[in-house]
């Protein structure tokens, strides 16, 4: 005999937390070490890209 899964239906809060969290300003960074050295500009860059939805911040030092 199968195993039988209980089905529940997802609050709202656990649908869209992580699109609100990023909405709301509180992303969730993440180094990007593909891309080091700006040529134009002659700099180093950290670039970071949120886990979440993907945006992507630059930061010249």
């Amino acid at each position: 005999m199968a195993d039988i899964l209980p089905f529940k239906k997802k609050k709202a809060s656990e649908k869209h937390d992580k699109r609100i969290m990023c909405q709301s300003g509180f992303h969730k960074w993440e180094v990007v070490t593909e891309q080091k050295f700006d040529v134009k500009q002659g700099k180093l860059l950290s670039v970071y890209k949120c886990k979440r939805c993907g945006k992507i911040k630059n930061e010249a030092r």
